[in-house]
C-alpha cells in the first residue's frame, strides 16, 4: 500500500473507532499501536513508551494544568454570577441589554476560565432563566450563551492556544496576543447582531412585570425588559467582587508580554491568586469546596495530557509510515492558489470540528498543516486564530456540539433544535469573521508584531 492509501485507512479506522464512544486518548493510542505493529512488526513497540511520555515532557505544558486550575477556581465560585449581575446593571437600559450583558459576561469569564463548557455553564445557569423571564425568545436566550461560550478557546489565556503552541513549537505568548483582536472582533459582532435583532423584533421596556413573551416562554419573538433603573450605588456595589478577577487577567497579560515571566510562571501565579480570591471573597475555605476545585482541575488536566501523549504517539506512527510526508508533498504538488488551499483546509477543519473536540483536532492536524501553511506564505499565528474559530463553530454544531448539550442540560425544557436555531446566526457570524480575518490579517498579527516584533519562522 502507498502512504496515501495507508493514511486513508488510518483516517477511516480512527473515525469509526472514535464514533463508538471510546475515549479519544485510548482510541488514538490503539490506532497508533495497531498500525505500527501491522506495518513495522512487534519490534516497533520498543519506542512506544518513550514517545508516549515524551509527548508531555515539555515545560510549556506546565501552564496547562495551572490555567485549568485557575478556571476551575473561578467556575466553582459565584464569580460568574457576580460578573453577570454587574454587567446587567450597567447595560440594563441598552436595547437588548440583557442579552448583551450575557455575551459580555461570557467573553470576560472565558478569559478567566479558558474553557467553553465552563463558560456556558457558569453564565448560562443564571443568564438563561433571567433572559427568558424578561421576554427574550428561547432561541436567542440559549443560542447566545452557546455561542458566547465558544470565546473561551480564543480569548487568552486559551488552553487550545497552548496546545497549538506545543504541537507546532511556536510562541505561546505570541499566540495569546494573536487571539486578542479576533476575540474582541467576534464579541462585537455578536453584540451588533443582538442590537439589530432587538431593533428588528421591537424591543421595549416593560412595566415592571413579566411580559406576555415571558409568560409564554419567549415564544412571541418580542423583546421586553424590566422597568427598574439601577442607581449608581447599586451598579458599583458588586464591582469589588468582580474587579480583582479582572485584575488577574490584566496582570497575567502584563507579565507575559512585559517579559517578566514565562507562560508557565504566569499561569502558576494566576492560579494561586484565583484560589486565594475565591477563599477570601466567597469564603470557600472548607476542605470539601477546595477538594472539588482541585479534583475537577486534576481530572481535566489528566484528560488533556493523556490526549496530548496519545496524539504524540499517533503523530509518530503517521510519520514512521510516511503518511505525513506524503500528504504534505501531495498538497504541495497540487500547485493551486494558496487561498483556494486555505479554503480547502477550512472546509476540512469545519467538518472534523463537528465530530472531534478542539484539543484532539489540533494535535492530530497541526503537525501536518503547519509546514503547508508556512510554505504557502501564511503567518502561522494568524492561522492559529483561523483554526481556533473553526473549532468554535464545531462546538455549537451537531452532532457533537458540546456547548449545545451543556445548554440543553441547563434549560432541559428548551428543545435542542431551538437551541441550534438560536446558535445558527452566530455560526454565520463566525464564518464571516474568518473571511474578515483573511481580508485583514492584521487584526490577529498587529498586536503581537507591535509588542514582540515580527515573528521569525523556520520553514
Amino acid at each position: 500500500m502507498s502512504p496515501l492509501e495507508i493514511g486513508l485507512l488510518i483516517g477511516l479506522v480512527t473515525i469509526l473507532l472514535l464514533g463508538t464512544g471510546m475515549s479519544i486518548a485510548f482510541g488514538l493510542g490503539f490506532v497508533a499501536v495497531a498500525f505500527l505493529v501491522a506495518f513495522q512488526g512487534p519490534d516497533s513497540l520498543g519506542i512506544l513508551a518513550e514517545k508516549f511520555f515524551g509527548g508531555i515532557a515539555s515545560f510549556a505544558l506546565v501552564a496547562l494544568p495551572m490555567f485549568i486550575l485557575m478556571g476551575a477556581a473561578v467556575a466553582s465560585s459565584p464569580a460568574g454570577r457576580d460578573l453577570y449581575i454587574a454587567l446587567d446593571r450597567w447595560l440594563n437600559r441598552v436595547p437588548g441589554g440583557i442579552v448583551i450583558a450575557n455575551l459580555s459576561a461570557c467573553s470576560v469569564f472565558a478569559a478567566l476560565s479558558g474553557s467553553s463548557p465552563a463558560t456556558c455553564a457558569a453564565i448560562g445557569k443564571m443568564g438563561i432563566p433571567e433572559m427568558r423571564k424578561r421576554g427574550v425568545p428561547d432561541d436567542l436566550a440559549t443560542g447566545s450563551i452557546a455561542a458566547g461560550g465558544t470565546l473561551g478557546i480564543l480569548i487568552p489565556p486559551s488552553i487550545t492556544m497552548i496546545v497549538y503552541g506545543v504541537a507546532t513549537e511556536t510562541s505561546i505568548g505570541r499566540l495569546f496576543l494573536a487571539g486578542v483582536g479576533p476575540g474582541i472582533l467576534l464579541t462585537l459582532m455578536f453584540i451588533g447582531w443582538t442590537l439589530f435583532l432587538a431593533w428588528r423584533r421591537g424591543w421595549h421596556f416593560g412595566d415592571g412585570t413579566e411580559s406576555r413573551a415571558a409568560r409564554q416562554g419567549g415564544r412571541d419573538g418580542g423583546f421586553s425588559d424590566m422597568a427598574r433603573r439601577f442607581s449608581f450605588r447599586e451598579k458599583f456595589a458588586v464591582l469589588p467582587k468582580v474587579l480583582p478577577f479582572l485584575a488577574i487577567i490584566v496582570g497575567i497579560l502584563y507579565v507575559l508580554y512585559g517579559g517578566v515571566a514565562t507562560p508557565s510562571e504566569a499561569a502558576g501565579v494566576g492560579a494561586m491568586f484565583c484560589v486565594v480570591l475565591v477563599v477570601v471573597i466567597y469564603r470557600m475555605w472548607r476542605p470539601g469546596e477546595l477538594w472539588n476545585i482541585f479534583r475537577d482541575s486534576t481530572r481535566e488536566s489528566v484528560m488533556i495530557m493523556m490526549i496530548i501523549a496519545a496524539s504524540e504517539l499517533f503523530s509518530y506512527m503517521m510519520s514512521s509510515l510516511y503518511v505525513t510526508q506524503a500528504v504534505a508533498a501531495g498538497i504541495a504538488a497540487l500547485e493551486i492558489n494558496r487561498w483556494l488551499l486555505l479554503g480547502v483546509i477550512n472546509v476540512f477543519l469545519l467538518v472534523i470540528g463537528c465530530f472531534l473536540p478542539p484539543v484532539a483536532i489540533i494535535l492530530m492536524t497541526a503537525p501536518i498543516l503547519y509546514p503547508i501553511v508556512v510554505q504557502s506564505g501564511f503567518d502561522p499565528y494568524w492561522f492559529a486564530v483561523i483554526l481556533t474559530v473553526n473549532m468554535e463553530i464545531g462546538l455549537i454544531t451537531p452532532p457533537v456540539g458540546l456547548n449545545l448539550f451543556v445548554i440543553n442540560g441547563i434549560a432541559p425544557d428548551v428543545k435542542l433544535p431551538t437551541i441550534l436555531r438560536g446558535a445558527l446566526p452566530f455560526v454565520l457570524l463566525m464564518a464571516l469573521g474568518i473571511v474578515i480575518l483573511c481580508v485583514f490579517p492584521g487584526i490577529a498579527t498587529w498586536l503581537p508584531d507591535t509588542l514582540l516584533g515580527p515573528a521569525t519562522l523556520a520553514k
